[in-house]
């Protein structure tokens, strides 16, 4: 029974991995989870230096799922090369690194910065507001796609993931812009614009106003743009949005996904990843799948 995938020439033992931002890089979920099961760890976003992130309250409970407002936190990319790197080498698992910026220098810092690091992918946090161009996201406007993509393959030395925002009126017109622009593949979705307001209080819940929706009611809408990104560009997709079990994460590779992603699941149940692996395996016996490549954009 074969459950690893190829993405961009980089070998998976099996097609799952953490959705950024979910996991941090593995350190706190370390003594829970195995790392060496998983196909990848995909780390929470790295800047060209420390953000602070958002002020509180940053996430908040809502119907199927979750808002978050943390601003993208982080200790910036030496802090990262000195800590987080050198603790998921220690683990047969593959590293794909997040990276995010405010304008495309910042995002160029990063890349740099991880050209000489032993690390196997990038993912481009496309989502994070240029602020440049009056704080639209990258994400959002696709010859701002475009751009920024193609500026990030002329120094990367690693294969580029474009990370899509689903806050956009055509998924396919922002996954032929990655892909013009030079990208090795795409993951989606991020999160949902969303609002929560507290009517005994009459004052928003997040400090930010707005927050980002993950979690499992966002997955039918997740797995609706991973189909017609998917059908619209070359490149292998990975996707992720409300993954609870791998049932969900089979629907997902059905849909068109190379490889899935975990996410607000890990916050409820810090195995969530573990069991969708296992998941996976147990349904391959069961439906005689030897090959999981023989799912991978088999419902047209």
């Amino acid at each position: 029974m074969n459950t690893s995938v190829k993405l961009c020439g980089v070998e998976f033992k099996n097609p799952v991995t953490t959705a950024s931002g979910t996991f941090g890089s593995g350190m706190e979920y370390g003594e829970f989870v195995d790392l060496n099961r998983l196909g990848a760890v995909t780390t929470k976003g790295v800047a060209s230096v420390a953000w602070p992130g958002n002020p509180t309250v940053r996430v908040t409970e809502v119907y199927g799922g979750m808002l978050n407002a943390i601003g993208l936190q982080n200790p910036g990319i030496d802090v990262f090369c000195q800590r987080d790197i050198p603790f998921l080498k220690q683990y047969d698992t593959k590293i794909i690194v997040n990276v995010c910026g405010k304008t495309v220098e910042e995002y160029l810092k990063v890349v740099e910065r991880l050209a000489s690091e032993p690390v196997d992918m990038l993912e481009i946090n496309v989502s994070c507001p240029n602020v440049k161009e009056g704080a639209i996201a990258f994400g959002q406007d696709a010859k701002a796609l475009e751009n920024i993509t193609s500026e990030i393959k002329k120094i990367a030395k690693q294969p580029v993931i474009m990370k899509l925002s689903p806050n956009v009126t055509r998924i396919a017109d922002m996954a032929k812009a990655a892909q013009a622009g030079g990208a090795d593949a795409i993951s989606l979705i991020n999160t949902i614009t969303g609002m929560k307001i507290d009517i005994n209080r009459r004052k928003f819940v997040l400090a930010n106003k707005t927050g980002g929706m993950s979690g499992p009611a966002i997955k039918p809408v997740a797995v609706r743009m991973v189909y017609e990104a998917s059908h619209a560009v070359d490149i292998p997709v990975i996707g992720m949005g409300g993954i609870q079990n791998a049932e969900d994460a089979i629907e997902f590779m059905m849909a068109g996904a190379t490889m899935v992603a975990v996410g607000a699941a890990n916050f409820m149940n810090p195995m969530a990843t573990i069991e969708v692996v296992e998941g996976i395996e147990k349904w391959m016996q069961k439906n005689n799948v030897s090959d999981i490549n023989e799912i991978i954009g088999c419902v047209e």
